[in-house]
């Protein structure tokens, strides 16, 4: 058994001594126990996720148990609730505003789809203004639910190395400024 073989099976336990893990995948683990989440809470989604910080669920097992209300501060945001026209380009500069590599959470149906709020004035998903890594379904979702999607992204970051994230997200701006690109009738 060589070196590159051991290295290629990250993680591997040799007795109750020693572990053997790239420096990469060392870096990916710590970044996955240590999100840092922007709450935008704007509905009843947002009672969930507070919910989800008390003593019964307690998110603070999975690394998340500190709420950054600075978007400098913080790496992934969670969407929680309705958001309207007037306040996507605000959420927007949020998340232009959020630490690399950043990430999205789009918690309950209001977030996803719009919810049953299909109007004029509301924003029918916000994959349409930011490039979401895991959907909440529910209207609202239950605590475990939103835990269930911590654990999903969290697998999402150890696998994933930090340039494999960059051409993710360009990708998928790139998509959601095609599709947002204006009509032009002539």
């Amino acid at each position: 058994m060589g070196l590159t073989e051991t290295l290629s099976k990250p993680g591997e336990m040799f007795g109750d001594m020693f572990q053997v893990a790239t420096l990469e995948n060392v870096v990916q683990w710590g970044q996955s126990f240590s999100l840092w989440p922007y709450p935008f809470a704007t509905a009843c989604c947002g009672i969930e996720y507070m919910s989800t910080s008390c003593a019964d669920y307690d998110i603070a097992r999975f690394g998340a148990e500190r709420p950054s209300f600075s978007p400098r501060q913080a790496d992934m945001i969670l969407v929680l609730g309705t958001i309207t026209y007037k306040m996507a380009p605000v959420l927007r500069q949020i998340y232009d505003q959020l630490a690399e590599p950043k990430f999205v959470i789009s918690v309950g149906a209001c977030a996803s789809s719009g919810g049953m709020f299909h109007t004029y004035g509301v924003l029918q998903g916000v994959d349409r203004i930011l490039p979401v890594d895991v959907y909440v379904p529910g209207c609202p979702p239950r605590p475990e639910a939103l835990l269930d999607a911590l654990v999903k992204l969290q697998k999402k970051v150890q696998g994933q190395g930090l340039e494999a994230r960059r051409q993710e997200v360009m990708k998928k701006i790139q998509e959601i400024n095609e599709r947002n690109k204006p009509l032009v009738v002539a």
